[in-house]
């Protein structure tokens, strides 16, 4: 668990370096301009630190469900090597999905102007300055990208489900609650990251900026990884 939680930890550090740095520099220097690369590499890193800390999560999940529902098995199934190939998998898998994901993306033909109405580069944004055609393929990546979202919360809710009826069956009050322990954080931290940016990415794209788009991004950008550590 601990050396999942270094891996997240990481990955908290990085996701809100992407965004704030920039942000808070721009307000400094009294500016709103990015360059070219600069959006790119907000781009790539963005969806790079959020999808590897979505499937550390997933991991994660496995982790407590073997914990609880298989203890027995948990030093063979869970043992370190086990641990380091599944993050690295995770990393490694998700590095080539974003590199793959970015250059999609920046491939578009951009005849929409070159304003983004967000206090980062994101995807949703840059797809109304997107010309339809390409658009079209676009959209068609996200959509894949949220059905193996929505495959990895399936799989997350379906070992919750095991999770807790294991729990209900000790008979101790204080088994059940050190049970409980361990995975309340965790439970916590997946729905906060799901629920602040599916409701961003899911939500309808307006032709104009609002506060509500502005409020989501700082949800789903700022206080996931603020928030980790005081759960954890």
């Amino acid at each position: 668990m601990y050396f999942f939680l270094m891996n997240l930890s990481i990955l908290d550090i990085g996701s809100i370096s992407v965004p704030v740095p920039k942000s808070m520099a721009n307000s400094l220097m009294n500016t709103r301009s990015i360059s070219y690369s600069g959006c790119v590499t907000q781009v790539f890193f963005f969806i790079f630190f959020a999808v590897t800390e979505y499937s550390i999560l997933t991991i994660m999940a496995y982790d407590r469900y073997i914990a609880i529902c298989q203890p027995l098995h948990y030093e063979r199934v869970m043992n370190r090597r086990a641990c380091i190939q599944m993050a690295a998998s995770a990393w490694i898998s998700i590095f080539v999905y974003t590199a793959l994901h970015t250059g999609n993306t920046f491939a578009m033909s951009f005849c929409g102007g070159n304003m983004v109405d967000q206090f980062f580069c994101e995807i949703p944004q840059l797809l109304k300055l997107a010309c339809s055609d390409s658009y079209l393929r676009e959209t068609g990546v996200i959509v894949f990208s949220t059905c193996l979202a929505f495959s990895c919360f399936v799989f997350i809710v379906v070992s919750y489900v095991q999770i807790f009826t294991t729990v209900l069956r000790i008979p101790s009050e204080q088994g059940r609650h050190k049970a409980l322990s361990t995975c309340l954080p965790h439970l916590t931290v997946v729905s906060l990251f799901f629920f602040t940016i599916d409701f961003a990415y899911l939500k309808p794209t307006s032709s104009s900026t609002s506060v509500l788009d502005l409020m989501m991004a700082v949800l789903y950008s700022v206080m996931p990884p603020m928030m980790n550590p005081i759960i954890y």
